[in-house]
């Protein structure tokens, strides 16, 4: 079998594995707590626990990979987290679920970042592009298809089944890792970041979890606020620690590339207005429109059926236009369906908003491909790792940011109202302000040059001075 086919596949299947099980039991928190004995409310803390446990352990990832081998680390990883799924079926206490999601986040935690490193590691610049559009699609399909498969599984089955399912598609992912990716490790390994990896830890995990849960009405606000500010003055000391440091376990010199800068930074905001998507969307189909969770989660599944759409066709677009201008169009394309949604009402036609949501599916993934594609573009092969733990922090930040600034949109919007219950018109003002915070990635994206990411695409612009023979193909004309 071709390994630069199977390896983006068997990595596509461990993040979707990872990506869905991190949203499939929010429409099954109250049988859950009916069954172990506790309430849905208290069993909220169970969310967070995967959350704070992701955000700990994603710094380490990089170093970890480097100094036991990616391969290992990404099947030890694959372990862990059927691990943490095996634990979560069988718990009998609130105690042991908490514990057990704990496992699973640690498992997640190295999932994504050492998944791609492998991919990096393993397939050819040239075909990387095309790798990356496998690797986009858990990504656009799980947080969507999670909350209705759990809870048709829930309904019909039992909500053991959500972790269980994990079991097989596990070992058989391991058993493809450990047969199809080489066991490939770094020529030199640095010295490992422990005061770094703590101050991260904590800054990564303050943001993220507060971010999370701001304007869900979950925790005081005064919580809340005191998680951010943790999270951001451990941020500030690591950044000192940092520059005092010869290895850093995340390493904020990748963002003097032009390319990892514009991936980073870019695909930030770009991010924030899609991670709010998941959330915003259930939330106005069910509170606002009157639907049941499988309703919604089968209409808002066609932004995932677009974002397949794309995985053939982002490589030939990239190729033919080059990274600038594919990111710079695609961002105000994207964008702009994103605040299309702020359109919908009860009344607008089921087929209208299925169509919104397939298109702007279709273009969010190539987004997705371009900026996740274009963070290696100049990235040397010895801070490959660096890279993907540093990109991995920055998209939990973006996501769990973009969860925040829509809650707080909508919550804005019924306080202006005067209402005391949520209704279909308080999501318009939060899909504009997304779209718009979407929208200004444009600026980043603007001051790549023209040729940025050429290894990666092949598209090669031309410069103004060179001329142009008449039959020449015209790509070049397009450059």
């Amino acid at each position: 079998m071709n390994r630069e086919r199977i390896v983006p596949l068997i990595v596509a299947v461990a993040l979707f594995m990872e990506n869905m099980d991190s949203t499939v039991i929010a429409t099954s928190l109250p049988a859950i707590a009916a069954d172990i004995g506790t309430n849905p409310l208290a069993l909220k803390v169970a969310l967070t626990s995967y959350l704070i446990s992701l955000a700990v352990f994603i710094p380490a990832s990089g170093w970890t990979a480097d100094r036991f081998g990616a391969r290992t680390v990404f099947a030890a990883a694959i372990a862990i987290f059927i691990a943490g799924s095996v634990g979560c079926a069988l718990a009998g206490s609130l105690e042991d679920f908490v514990i057990a999601r704990i496992v699973q986040g640690m498992g997640g935690a190295m999932m994504t970042p050492v998944g791609r490193l492998v991919l990096v590691r393993t397939i050819d610049k040239r075909k990387l592009i095309g790798a990356m559009a496998w690797v986009t699609i858990p990504a656009l399909i799980g947080p969507v298809v999670g909350p209705p498969v759990g809870g048709f599984i829930t309904t019909f089955a039992s909500w053991h089944w959500i972790f269980l399912i994990n079991v097989p598609f596990g070992l058989v992912g391991i058993v493809l890792v450990l047969r199809f990716i080489d066991p490939v490790r770094a020529e030199r390994v640095e010295p490992f970041d422990g005061v770094g990896l703590l101050l991260a830890g904590l800054g990564v995990a303050g943001l993220a979890f507060g971010l999370s849960v701001a304007g869900l009405d979950l925790l005081p606000w005064q919580v809340i606020a005191t998680l951010i500010a943790g999270g951001a003055v451990a941020m500030g000391a690591y950044l000192w620690h940092a520059r005092r440091t010869p290895a850093p376990i995340l390493d904020f010199s990748l963002l003097r590339l032009p390319t990892f800068h514009a991936s980073f930074v870019g695909g930030f905001l770009f991010r924030l207005g899609v991670g709010a998507l998941p959330f915003l969307l259930p939330l106005m189909l069910q509170t606002g429109f009157g639907l049941n969770p499988f309703q919604s989660g089968m209409i808002t599944f066609a932004a995932a059926v677009g974002g397949l759409g794309m995985k053939t066709l982002a490589a030939r677009i990239i190729n033919r236009f080059g990274f600038r201008r594919v990111l710079m169009v695609d961002a105000v394309v994207s964008a702009a369906f994103i605040a299309a949604c702020a359109a919908f009402t009860p009344a607008t036609p089921l087929g209208l908003i299925v169509t919104v949501l397939l298109i702007g599916g279709f273009f969010r993934s190539l987004q997705f491909t371009s900026v996740n594609s274009i963070a290696y573009a100049d990235i040397e092969t010895a801070r490959m790792s660096r890279a993907t733990a540093l990109a991995s922090v920055g998209q939990q930040l973006s996501l769990s940011a973009g969860v925040a600034v829509g809650a707080f949109a909508v919550e804005t919007s019924l306080h202006m109202s005067g209402s005391t219950e949520i209704g279909a018109g308080d999501f318009a003002p939060a899909f504009l302000l997304v779209g718009a915070i979407s929208a200004a990635s444009v600026f980043v994206f603007m001051r790549l040059p023209r040729d940025a990411g050429a290894e990666l695409s092949g598209h090669m612009p031309v410069k103004a001075s060179d001329p142009i023979a008449p039959g020449e193909d015209s790509d070049r004309r397009m450059g």
